[in-house]
């Protein structure tokens, strides 16, 4: 499915008014006309001074952003519909310092913005399975420190990290920050990203043998030099990662890694969807 593409110009025409913004919404909410949520029921009136629907039968009121990514949002729908464009739209990502500066809320608004985006983005992410050949590793992601690198580093976060291969290159991608590569980790991590019996390729690590467990697993004890031999997808997608975490965000706490990782990969995989 090739996604359609929209200019900074067109996006502004579009939704430039918070009308404009809340029709969107209701469209998307309710494509076949309101429907009470509480009764079912379509009749209905609008309480313009309060911005609310009312069901005609049960008098229930919702407003169009209940229990959406703007619920309770105090921010207009104009500027969170710019900081979707600005997050969407720019490959590498934008900060919260840049988002606030170019939207004019606070940097904590912004970051708030950016946490429920991103949010979003993993749960949209959460419907793909990925199948057939996968490569799966793990690595470590924090900040410079002295001492031992890789497996084993001092404060550094673990992340699971696995994708298909395609004949045209990787397919889908997952990432999951854990506290430890463990068989209880990978297990979780395998159970929610693929369906039973893929083909998964690993590095013959201890704590991945779990993948034998509902999987075909083909394993290979590589030295690092030359890991991106047997596994070069996932090696390249670690390295993009890295470097998306570092270009614009210029490195992230464990604490909030999760966000990151799930910006990525959705990135990513828009990317393969629109080439499908």
């Amino acid at each position: 499915m090739k996604m359609p593409v929209i200019s900074l110009v067109e996006w502004q025409k579009r939704f430039g008014t918070e009308k404009a913004c809340a029709r969107v919404l209701a469209d998307v909410r309710w494509p076949e006309g309101f429907q009470c949520p509480a009764c079912g029921s379509k009749k209905h009136s609008f309480v313009a001074t309060r911005k609310l629907y009312q069901c005609s039968s049960c008098r229930h009121q919702v407003s169009v952003t209940a229990d959406t990514l703007f619920h309770a949002t105090k921010i207009p729908l104009v500027k969170w519909f710019w900081a979707i464009y600005l997050t969407a739209s720019d490959k590498g990502g934008i900060s919260a310092l840049r988002l606030s500066k170019h939207i004019g809320v606070s940097w904590l608004s912004a970051r708030r913005m950016l946490k429920k985006i991103r949010t979003a983005m993993a749960h949209r992410d959460s419907i793909y399975r990925l199948n057939k050949l996968i490569e799966f590793d793990d690595t470590y992601v924090g900040g410079k420190r002295a001492g031992k690198r890789g497996r084993g580093a001092e404060g550094k976060k673990p992340v699971l990290v696995a994708v298909e291969t395609r004949e045209k290159g990787a397919g889908f991608v997952a990432m999951k920050a854990v506290g430890t590569v463990a068989k209880e980790t990978v297990s979780s991590f395998l159970a929610f990203h693929m369906q039973p019996g893929q083909t998964i390729r690993t590095d013959a690590l201890p704590a991945l043998n779990a993948v034998g467990e509902d999987h075909i697993h083909e394993k290979k004890v590589t030295p690092p030099h030359k890991a991106s031999e047997w596994l070069p997808l996932v090696h390249i997608m670690i390295g993009n990662m890295k470097k998306f975490i570092n270009g614009t965000f210029h490195g992230v706490s464990s604490n909030y890694l999760q966000e990151y990782l799930d910006e990525f990969c959705y990135r990513f995989n828009r990317s393969v969807l629109s080439h499908l």
